[in-house]
């Protein structure tokens, strides 16, 4: 593996970890993996194969089709935040199959996760799945519920693509 794809998998591991754990993407996470791609842009190498122009438009496709998703309230800001840096590494053409992948485990996420709502399972389990624990009569607790840590999935996908997708390019 080429040393230029650790930096995008490094930063994709920790938009994982972080997002699972926490159920959220800080501000400094996202800003840092966008500046890393604009800097090896800067210098000619373009992350991951993509240009100036296709990274720019990927950049503005992730972040302005997830807004869309934000502003009805179906996703959290920094999983839009993330997409936007994330179209920077991979450019416009990347997205479409990250976008469907990470989409796919996000959705297998949501349907496990309202089944075993029906089933009573350990608080462990909840916690991993949920982000927080869920009381006898199903329900969360907390003042905000997100359940599915949809960058972190896309962070998979990107992972996926970046192994597998690419050698078939």
């Amino acid at each position: 593996m080429p040393t230029l794809e650790v930096l995008p998998l490094t930063w994709l591991l920790l938009i994982v970890v972080y997002d699972f754990r926490e159920r959220r993407v800080p501000n400094w996470l996202v800003l840092a993996g966008a500046v890393m791609a604009l800097a090896v842009l800067a210098f000619g190498s373009g992350p991951l194969g993509s240009n100036w122009a296709s990274a720019l438009l990927g950049a503005a496709a992730g972040f302005g089709v997830l807004l869309v998703f934000y502003v009805v309230g179906l996703m959290g800001a920094g999983d839009v935040k993330f997409a936007g840096a994330l179209g920077l590494w991979v450019g416009l053409s990347a997205l479409t199959p990250i976008w469907i992948i990470g989409s796919v485990l996000a959705a297998v996420h949501g349907l496990f996760c309202l089944v075993l709502q029906q089933w009573p399972m350990s608080p462990r389990l909840a916690l991993l799945l949920f982000g927080q624990p869920i009381s006898k009569d199903g329900k969360t607790s907390g003042r905000r519920t997100r359940f599915i840590p949809y960058a972190a999935y896309l962070a998979i996908a990107t992972a996926v693509w970046m192994v597998w997708g690419r050698q078939s390019q």
